[in-house]
Order: C-alpha cells, then sequence, then structure tokens
C-alpha cells in the first residue's frame, strides 16, 4: 500500500450552538456568510461565546483528505504548522486518533481556527482566522519530510504561496513521488493561472478540478477541460457535482456515476472525493474503482454537517467497497 503526504492549511473547526442570532449582530457578522478575520475579531469571538461548550474537528482541505485516507484503512500523513496552544494540541491529537501521522511546524502565532456559529435554523456563519497555518515557508521544508512516501497531496488553497508550493513539489519529484493538487477554489485559480500551469506542465502527477475550476484554469467546459488538463499530467479529474465526475489518464477516460445522496452540505465533498482516489490509487485499484470510491465517500459525507463522518457510516463505506472491487 502507498503511502501519501498532505500539506496545507491546518486548520480547527471549532462548532458553536448559538441561542440567538442577536449575536451574530452584535460581532457584525452576516448570517451564512464565509469570510477570513484577523487575530483581534477571532478573540472578540472567543471571549463573546466563552460560555458555551464548542464541538471540535480537524480542518482544512489537505487534512481533510489525508483524514478520510486513514478512515478507509490507508497510510498518511500531514504537514502543517501550528501554534503552541490548546488548539494546536487538539489538531495533532485528532490526527494521531484517526490514524495520520502529523509532521507539525509549531509557531508562536495562535492555531488556526475556523469558528463556526450555527444558528437554530441549522444555519451556519462560518469565520476563518489561518493564524499560524499560513506560516508555513521554505525554511519549513527538508527532504527527509518526503521519505517513506508515495504520493505528495497539496491544497489549492496554498497555491499563493508560489516559492512554498514550487519548493515543495521538487523535493517531492526528486524524491521520487507522485504530486498531487486539488485546485480548491475558481477564484485562486483565476488568481495564479500562470503559476498553476507552470506547475501542472512540470511537476503535477494528478490534477482534481470542479467544473468551475476546470473552467478558470482552461476556459473550456467539462468534458474539453478535461482533455486539456490530461494532456498536461498524468491523471485528470473533473468533478461535475451531482452529474458524477470525469477521470482521463493518456487514452483511457472515464464518466464515474454519483453516488446517490440525500445532500445536506456539501462541506468536504471535494476532499473526500480526493481521499477515495488517492487511496484507490494507493491500494492500486484501476482508475475507473477509484473513481468510483471517490464518488462514494464524497456522497455520503454531503448527508451530514462537515466533513467528519460517524464510525458507522464508515463501515458502511467500507463495505460497499468490498462489494465494489470483487465484482
Amino acid at each position: 500500500m502507498k503511502k501519501i503526504l498532505g500539506m496545507g492549511n491546518a486548520l480547527t473547526d471549532i462548532l458553536l450552538q448559538i441561542d440567538s442570532d442577536a449575536v451574530l449582530s452584535a460581532l457584525n457578522l452576516p448570517k451564512g456568510s464565509m469570510q477570513l478575520v484577523d487575530g483581534g475579531k477571532s478573540k472578540e469571538i472567543t471571549n463573546l461565546l466563552a460560555q458555551i461548550k464548542p464541538k471540535m474537528a480537524t480542518g482544512g482541505s489537505a487534512s481533510n483528505t489525508i483524514n478520510g485516507i486513514t478512515k478507509l484503512g490507508g497510510k498518511g500523513g500531514f504537514f502543517g504548522k501550528v501554534g503552541k496552544d490548546n488548539v494546536g494540541d487538539f489538531f495533532k491529537t485528532d490526527m494521531l486518533h484517526n490514524g495520520v501521522d502529523p509532521i507539525l511546524e509549531l509557531s508562536e502565532t495562535p492555531s488556526g481556527q475556523c469558528t463556526v456559529l450555527v444558528s437554530n435554523d441549522g444555519e451556519r456563519t462560518m469565520c476563518t482566522y489561518l493564524g499560524a497555518a499560513c506560516e508555513l515557508d521554505v525554511d519549513d521544508l527538508t527532504p527527509k519530510m518526503f521519505e517513506g512516501y508515495d504520493i505528495f497531496h497539496i491544497e489549492g488553497y496554498l497555491v499563493q504561496s508560489h516559492d512554498l508550493i514550487r519548493q515543495a513539489v521538487k523535493l517531492a519529484k526528486e524524491a521520487g513521488l507522485l504530486v498531487s493538487i486539488d485546485l480548491a477554489s475558481y477564484n485562486v485559480v483565476e488568481e495564479n493561472l500562470d503559476f498553476l500551469n507552470e506547475i501542472i506542465s512540470l511537476y503535477v502527477d494528478i490534477v482534481f478540478a470542479n467544473e468551475e475550476e476546470a473552467r478558470a484554469l482552461t476556459g473550456k467546459e467539462p468534458k474539453e477541460a478535461l482533455i486539456e488538463i490530461a494532456e498536461h499530467c498524468r491523471i485528470a479529474v473533473v468533478k461535475i457535482g451531482k452529474d458524477g465526475s470525469y477521470v482521463k489518464s493518456g487514452d483511457n477516460q472515464f464518466l464515474i456515476q454519483p453516488h446517490p445522496a440525500n445532500c445536506v452540505d456539501t462541506t468536504g465533498a471535494g476532499d473526500l472525493y480526493a481521499a477515495g482516489f488517492l487511496y484507490g490509487l494507493a491500494m492500486g485499484y484501476s482508475l475507473d474503482i477509484c473513481g468510483k470510491i471517490g464518488s462514494l465517500v464524497s456522497g455520503n459525507v454531503v448527508e451530514v454537517l462537515g466533513a467528519k463522518m460517524a464510525d458507522e457510516v464508515w463501515a458502511m463505506i467500507h463495505a460497499e467497497i468490498r462489494s465494489m472491487i470483487s465484482l
């Protein structure tokens, strides 16, 4: 079984159930919004809601993917940066609990966190403080961190750090790893188009994109975008929401049917698709099976709030995978 190393923003989701939306007004937060906040705003939110017991879970795109891989029974590690605080301690402990090898740099800056304020009607208002998570830099990278791994997976949210990403993928390739990237957001793609084209052509083996990200990268609709992306990497994956996904490698192309789901929350769907696909790849399964596992896992995560699923759900996923590969 191949082992997968992820690199991304080390964020902890802190979910708080609020009794009244008056809290949102007091904090000047539009209900249902998602926004970046600075340290001062993050502390203001924490102080105002100190009486509410939080529910915590590790988050961040690449972190979600690696956690999904280990939940599937794969082997994974995660490289990121946290603060020397309780949130950073939780992030490491939760990673270990999920079977992930944490490779965490420490910072004097508070750990990154996404505070999720859940209203009585289920609407979520999210405030993300990147903190230590966004302080990863070139000096944190060493050839040693890639030892023992076979695939290196990075999240698109780090792409703004051009020097960091360029050096990371260079070291990964020098160590003989396959390189995988999830484009993460169409606006990130638009803002870093030349850089993405450069690293995909030179270093990246596997590209994950949804239809908006694929359009931002190529200017084309999904089928045509898939073909263009596949010309520059070993495996191209374009997800098309409720219609499933396309996978292409060389002359082999597949349309992966979506897993039937009662969608409650799409948080983590793309991250968990990548988890399923990379797990399949690590196990040596064919590309269509890899896509089907990705579809299965992402189809289940949209039925729950957040990007974490209960052990009973994972048990059902394992059973379906066993049936899938025995056919």
